[in-house]
């Protein structure tokens, strides 16, 4: 018999199973712990990812290489990895009967194996090594980020689900600063890797230590097959439509921003004719992230207070694709700085209510982090996807205006394909 399920959402109550809806609602001290856990990750990704592998490219590149190209390389291929790490890391935590529960040995496993990839970055002195040190990286944080992500539709009642995806969206962005800054004040390549290993691994030590992972009783777990594990990876949008939309909504919006944000510093340099483009790009960006974090927590506690996730994801959408419209028809500095407040603004909300809608809609408790790993891929796809679309707008068909006007009828589409869901408000 299945356990007992409670009401919609919160840390599952370990007398009820780990497959129940959690009902009690989880305490600041682990929203706290598992934010700081994000934002390891996230130290242990843009560390090197804004920084530290550019410059060892530039060190690297065998004769007749360009830094650009073994950048392009090393990350192209790390990113591959992660599109597959993640929804397979979710799927095995979904399956893991440890006594320390689902989600904390892949997390603990995580950490320790993106450390090591660090450590091999550090010590790379040619591409093959650059290669596989960050390729291990991306496997293994992503078994973290799997694991961390799955906790909250464990854990969280549905009516907080909005703020604690605020927070998380909010240790995501310190963790992509916190990055930055360790490896540029580390001194040199070696520490700078080091030292995002260190923070990575000691900032999720709070969360295993609160030791709040229910197990999985072997009883629970469905008997394994090849064929029945690989074909849970497709989720039937005629099954399961609100998870469909809800994915397809996520996105559209995340390739509108993508687009918008992906040709900043030569938009600023060719269009806007700006002295000192670099300079304007760091300036839009701080504009952009000050925003993004005096929104993704409000957003999601009044999406918990009203009850209600469609508004507000609808209105994230409108206002991101307002901002791209602005850069295309209003191309003057005081225009893209306050396109860059705009979507800051929207992707801030955006960010913690689809958060919440998405674990709204999971399909079934027992696959919550290989359903999640799949909504991840909407996250990577458009990262893939920006720049096919954007250099045959920009260079053959309209320009820049062509471009953040596709880039505004694209985030729009996606904000409006959030009313198509019917089980979330």
């Amino acid at each position: 018999m299945p356990p007992p399920t409670g009401e919609a959402g919160g840390p599952a109550d370990p007398a009820a199973g780990p497959l129940a809806e959690p009902t009690t609602p989880v305490t600041p001290r682990w929203t706290t712990a598992l934010s700081l856990a994000n934002g390891s990750v996230w130290v242990g990704w843009y560390g090197p990812l804004q920084v530290l592998l550019a410059l060892q490219a530039a060190e690297l590149a065998p004769a007749g290489w360009g830094k650009e190209s073994v950048l392009a390389w090393v990350t192209g291929i790390g990113a591959a990895v992660s599109l597959v790490a993640n929804p397979l890391f979710g799927a095995v935590s979904d399956r893991t009967t440890s006594r320390w529960g689902r989600r904390v040995p892949w997390i603990v496993a995580g950490v320790a194996g993106g450390a090591a990839g660090l450590v091999v970055l550090a010590l790379a002195r040619n591409m093959t090594a650059m290669v596989l040190g960050w390729c291990l990286v991306q496997l293994a944080l992503n078994a973290t980020f799997a694991a961390l992500v799955a906790a909250v539709p464990d854990r969280v009642p549905a009516g907080q689900r909005g703020a604690v995806g605020g927070w998380l969206g909010v240790s995501q962005t310190l963790g992509v600063v916190l990055g930055t800054g360790l490896a540029m004040a580390a001194g040199g390549l070696t520490a700078g890797y080091l030292a995002c290993a260190l923070f990575t691994v000691l900032a999720v030590g709070p969360y295993v230590l609160l030791r709040q992972d229910t197990p999985l009783p072997p009883a629970l777990r469905p008997a394994f097959t090849w064929r029945s594990f690989t074909r849970g990876f497709w989720i039937s949008p005629r099954a399961h439509p609100d998870f469909g939309w809800a994915w397809l909504t996520r996105l559209l919006v995340n390739l509108g921003n993508a687009l918008a944000l992906l040709y900043l510093l030569y938009y600023l340099r060719d269009a806007l004719h700006v002295a000192a483009p670099e300079h304007g790009v760091l300036v839009l960006t701080a504009v952009n992230a000050a925003l993004l974090l005096a929104t993704v927590v409000a957003g999601g506690v009044w999406s918990d207070r009203v009850g209600r996730r469609k508004p507000f994801v609808l209105g994230a959408g409108v206002v991101m694709a307002a901002a791209s419209a602005l850069m295309a028809c209003w191309q003057t500095w005081t225009g893209v700085l306050c396109a860059a407040a705009l979507l800051g603004v929207g992707f801030g909300v955006f960010t913690s209510v689809d958060f919440a809608l998405m674990a709204d809609v999971l399909p079934a408790a027992l696959d919550r982090g290989k359903d999640l790993g799949v909504i991840n891929i909407a996250n990577s796809l458009p990262q893939v996807a920006a720049p096919a679309l954007a250099a045959p707008l920009v260079t053959h068909a309209g320009g820049y205006p062509a471009l953040y006007l596709t880039s505004a009828a694209v985030g729009l589409a996606g904000a409006l394909l959030v009313l198509r869901i019917r089980g979330v408000r």
